[in-house]
């Protein structure tokens, strides 16, 4: 070989040398890496753990000890614990109860009871039986009582009477996704308000709430526009009837369904169960009325059960259901509390965990279903929450079963459908203004992984920050 036939030669090796050098990286980048280093989230704040499940292996992880805005995705945390707490199969009881005394002519002498005991499901259009009210009628009847000569009085003392989460925003109160955790709920807690719009820029036209709230009055400043979605909210306090709508539906509609919270659903349950027991040829002497306070010595003449525990805590997860979520948190703090508040919760929380050995400094919780922005928990907190509950937790099977199902089921159908991870991934995931997160598992042939992905404050829209988070499963389960 010539002098420039080597010289050639070495040349062409070290161009080849320093091409792979470049090219390489380029396709190893790590998945991290790529994630967080794009227009939408290099500003973000961003933390991710995820861990072999097996091995219990860290595979990736990014500032996992750092505590941030959770949004829904603290209801895996609350089912998780309810769960543990009560397990599956328990069932909330509301209970039927008289004082005074029963006459010979099947009078009542007294007051007829309604014992709320935190259950969600009542007259509920998720879970439960639609039809409980007649057979609350029958109950009565097989008790012997025909007319009241008294009234009946709902007993919602097993919850305090802060209804609304103090750290929920003026914004959500007053509406169906954030309606009041009451001692007794009725009908998701929730109304539904028809209106029909006109052209673009005109008032719309009240026509009727379903149920029908005698005592409600709405200020309806809801405009017609140029869209395609719900844009209206309800604005009212705590136990006032009075409510004002603002904001915009699609106009030309002949009717468009919003939904607002129940003042009073406890009352609204008692005039319900009161026309019913009417309509059977009942008497009773009094308007109904709702206490905070367990007044007096009651006999207990049926009792209502709902579903079991495992069905709540499914709806919860898959529909992310904040009603649900909130009554859990209150069911949770009613173990050690009466009545049940939002701080006992919270502490009983913070102690089941402690005691699991989890890092509960990393823990920040404020409601059961994620809706306050002051929620804080940490990627670490999640994956060890998660670890244990498919690991150790006697109930994993049903707790598995609760989570949306990626690209089949709940608010995970929409996001990696059609990719080599639909069906695989089981997350709750969470969502409010400048915040995305997804906690849970994926499922390969060979191991799991437990994951928590959480982004805080991007630059992007919603859809374009799950576009990347949907890029980086896919990258870690190549």
């Amino acid at each position: 070989m010539t002098i420039n036939q080597t010289y050639n030669y070495m040349t062409r090796k070290l161009f080849i040398s320093l091409l792979a050098f470049c090219i390489i990286p380029a396709f190893s980048i790590n998945p991290v890496e790529k994630f967080v280093n794009n227009p939408v989230l290099q500003h973000a704040n961003v933390g991710l753990l995820v861990k072999n499940l097996n091995t219990g292996e860290t595979l990736y992880e990014l500032n996992p000890d750092n505590s941030r805005t959770t949004a829904s995705t603290m209801k895996a945390i609350t089912t998780a614990t309810a769960l543990e707490m009560f397990g599956p199969d328990y069932r909330i009881e509301t209970k039927l109860a008289i004082d005074g005394e029963l006459l010979s002519d099947s009078t009542l002498e007294g007051n007829l009871y309604i014992v709320g005991g935190g259950d969600p499901s009542l007259g509920s259009e998720k879970t439960g039986d639609k039809n409980f009210l007649d057979t609350w009628v029958k109950a009565v009847r097989k008790a012997g009582i025909k007319n009241i000569n008294g009234k009946i009085i709902v007993d919602a003392s097993v919850f305090d009477k802060q209804v609304i989460n103090p750290k929920w925003s003026w914004e959500d109160m007053g509406n169906y996704y954030a309606p009041g955790i009451h001692g007794i709920s009725y009908m998701d807690n929730t109304y539904k308000m028809f209106l029909k719009s006109g052209k673009a820029g005109t008032t719309t036209e009240l026509l009727r709430t379903e149920p029908e709230i005698p005592e409600l009055n709405i200020e309806n400043l809801v405009k017609s526009a140029a869209i395609s979605s719900d844009n209206a909210y309800f604005y009212g306090a705590p136990f006032s009837d009075y409510r004002y709508v603002t904001g915009e539906i699609p106009a030309n509609r002949a009717e468009f369904v919003v939904k607002g919270d129940i003042p009073n659903p406890g009352l609204l349950l008692a005039q319900h169960f009161h026309t019913k027991l009417a309509e059977a040829g009942s008497i009773i002497a009094a308007e109904p009325e709702v206490i905070y306070d367990n007044c007096c010595k009651k006999l207990v003449i049926y009792k209502h059960l709902s579903p079991p525990l495992s069905e709540l805590i499914t709806e919860t997860n898959i529909k992310s259901n904040n009603h649900y979520a909130e009554y859990l948190f209150k069911l949770i703090g009613s173990k050690f509390s009466s009545p049940a508040t939002n701080d006992a919760a919270k502490k009983n929380i913070e102690l089941f965990w402690q005691k699991k050995g989890l890092p509960t400094n990393e823990l920040f919780q404020y409601d059961g279903s994620g809706l306050s922005a002051c929620n804080a928990v940490s990627p670490r907190f999640f994956v060890d929450m998660l670890t244990y509950m498919k690991r150790d937790s006697k109930y994993a099977d049903t707790y598995f079963k609760s989570l949306p199902i990626a690209g089949v089921s709940g608010t995970l159908k929409e996001i990696l459908g059609k990719t080599r991870l639909e069906g695989k991934v089981h997350a709750k995931s969470g969502t409010i203004q400048n915040v995305k997160c997804y906690v849970g598992y994926i499922e390969q042939s060979n191991k799991t992984l437990v994951f928590a992905l959480m982004v805080n404050e991007p630059n992007g829209a919603s859809k374009e920050v799950v576009k990347k988070m949907e890029e980086f499963f896919l990258d870690i389960t190549k």
